[in-house]
Formats: C-alpha cells, structure tokens, sequence
C-alpha cells in the first residue's frame, strides 16, 4: 500500500521535478542586528542557567562571530552556577539543612540573574562583555 501511494506520488511530480522540495542544508549568515539579537539573548537566557546559551552556541555559532563569541562567554559564566544550583537544589530534600540549601539556591539564582541583565543590556548596545570571574572552560 505504501509502494502504492509513493509510486503514485512519483507519476504525479513527472520526471523533472524533484521528488523533494526543501530548503538547503547551509543556513544563510546571521545579519548584523540579527547577530546583536541572539547575542544578547545568549546573555539574558542565564536567568534560565546554561541552557538558553549552550544551544544558542549551537545553533549560531557558524551564522555570526558577534553571538558565537558572545554565547560562549554566556555559556562558560553560567554552567558553573547553574550545576551549582542544581546540587544546591537536589540537597534541600536533607531533613536538616535544606533550608540552607535553599537559601544559597535562590542567592545563586539572583546572582545570574544580576549578572546576565547587566552583560545581555552591555551587549545590547553592540559592545563585547567579558565577565570578571568567568572560568571559560569552553575555548
């Protein structure tokens, strides 16, 4: 049945046409402002932790040198804290001192969260930011 329907999709698009019509692997280069746009995302997504900044790393490292340099920069001042918070986090289910950890969960949280407006309106404006304690483990 499914060789069926294939063969009949085969007859329908005649010989010349391309059984698959898509858009080509290589994704065009990111704009100036699109550049500063996901940049200053990457920054902005350490409210999130790690995350927001690793897959924008990912995604657009090879579209724009202004936000692979930038996510990167995110990604190596937010993956420390963020696994920080996740211990902090996973330890607050301890009977006696989980509060504690819930203290310095949310501290570390507000932290980021300071940090990562101040790079992300920085960056914004077109300008690198560099934080002053980052460990950059990711070259």
């Amino acid at each position: 049945m499914a060789e069926d329907a294939r063969d009949r999709r085969d007859h329908q698009s005649g010989p010349d046409v391309p059984q698959y019509h898509g858009v080509p692997a290589n994704a065009l280069p990111l704009t100036a402002s699109e550049d500063r746009q996901w940049a200053t995302l990457a920054h902005f997504g350490g409210i999130l932790g790690c995350v927001p900044a690793l897959l924008i790393y990912l995604i657009f490292r090879e579209r724009g040198p202004f936000t692979a340099q930038e996510s990167k920069e995110a990604l190596n001042f937010t993956l420390p804290p963020t696994i920080a918070a996740v211990l902090a986090n996973l330890l607050v289910l301890l009977p006696v001192v989980g509060n504690i950890f819930a203290v310095i969960a949310t501290l570390i949280w507000i932290a980021l969260t300071c940090f990562a407006v101040s790079a992300g309106i920085h960056v914004n404006r077109g300008q690198p930011h560099r934080y002053q304690f980052n460990l950059r483990w990711i070259k």
